[in-house]
């Protein structure tokens, strides 16, 4: 790809327009991607996970969907310091960082997840809880390691996801994000290699995302009509990058068109590199695939603006994507209407000012040592 600095008034001209999600307005097409961080001790978040999100509001994000946050199931996740979107100490300091948010002119939606047969490393678990999943099995298994899911669980886990929407609206957010992506939960429901149910949540690509269409479904029904409800899944898995969903644009259209009746709003089609095709024939990427095939709003996102991969190892490494020409082109295109940066706006919480501005040369490049000091 080639790198090249775009004028200002033409990255102004693009991003900077407003854009609707149901009966929200945001006012940019640049989205703050969630970042599990675990900041959050107890699963609170405090003061300076408000100045987190508050800063980077400020300073020109139109939507900030949060990290990741538990819902209020046994098994939904293991971390103590991963945010949680139950418990009242845990909404109080959400409502606060909602608050903070609105008032530096920002949108925020919180993404909620249920990490399903994924066993987080590195931190003391918060409760015994068994792994529980489709299938019992973790991706890349062959043997059951953890509980399949039997009526009870399903309706579980359905209505933890309803509430913490209910929660969402009544302290304030904007809107929700299901987190169907990476091999967590309802991701694990979606694809083949996890799921070997043979009832109704198994079987073919449209059963499959039987589960997935009733979580909407279930959170559709506990918000009022014109809340956004926000839909983000990937087809690759946080140990499995070549994992796909779909082979054709069909099979991707027998997944989306149930979970867009069910009430999606918005799709947040993940990536890791936004500019390649997901389909031979075409040059969509997967949220361009998405937006043509349910006409619904689509978010794209996979290293825009790092100076090189994240993650090594993939075919396409080594390309440079610090320019957005290719970008911009994209969404004067209208192959999708928004765009989601991470870890480039988490190295620079000023990203979305510069970019806006056309200083380019002012970004402060993704440096993943430095991390543990960003703010």
């Amino acid at each position: 790809m080639t790198v090249t600095t775009p004028p200002a008034s033409r990255a102004a001209q693009i991003l900077a327009r407003p854009t609707a999600i149901n009966g929200l307005t945001v006012p940019n097409r640049i989205v703050m991607a969630p970042m599990t961080r675990m900041f959050s001790p107890g699963g609170i978040p405090g003061e300076d996970v408000l100045s987190y999100y508050a800063r980077r509001a400020a300073a020109g994000v139109g939507l900030i969907v949060t990290e990741g946050t538990y819902v209020g199931h046994e098994s939904a996740g293991q971390s103590d310091r991963v945010p949680r979107f139950h418990g009242e100490e845990q909404l109080a300091g959400w409502a606060k960082v909602a608050e903070a948010v609105h008032a530096a002119g920002g949108t925020i939606v919180p993404q909620l997840w249920h990490i399903g047969m994924v066993r987080e490393q590195g931190q003391p678990p918060f409760a015994d809880a068994p792994a529980v999943g489709p299938s019992g099995l973790r991706i890349g298994g062959t043997e059951v390691t953890g509980k399949a899911m039997d009526r009870s669980d399903l309706d579980a886990v359905i209505g933890a996801f309803a509430q913490a929407a209910a929660d969402a609206e009544r302290i304030g957010f904007d809107g929700v994000e299901i987190h169907g992506a990476h091999g967590y939960l309802v991701d694990q429901f979606l694809w083949a290699g996890t799921n070997r149910r043979t009832d109704a949540y198994g079987g073919d690509p449209v059963a499959r995302t039987q589960f997935a269409a009733e979580i909407v479904a279930a959170v559709r029904e506990a918000v009022s009509p014109e809340f956004p409800v926000l839909f983000r899944y990937s087809q690759w898995k946080q140990e499995a990058y070549d994992a796909r969903l779909a082979e054709t644009p069909e099979e991707l259209e027998a997944i989306l068109a149930p979970l867009t009746a069910a009430g999606v709003d918005a799709f947040h089609a993940s990536t890791r590199r936004y500019w390649l095709p997901e389909f031979d024939g075409s040059d969509l990427n997967l949220a361009g695939w998405t937006k043509k095939l349910t006409g619904k709003p689509a978010i794209t996102v996979g290293s825009v603006g790092l100076d090189g991969d994240f993650i090594r190892g993939f075919a396409g490494e080594g390309a440079p994507v610090k320019g957005i020409d290719n970008l911009l082109d994209r969404l004067e295109a209208e192959e999708f209407d928004m765009v989601a940066v991470g870890r480039a706006l988490l190295q620079d919480p000023e990203w979305a000012a510069k970019v806006l501005a056309g200083r380019f040369d002012d970004l402060t490049p993704y440096d993943a040592a430095a991390l543990k000091t960003l703010h």
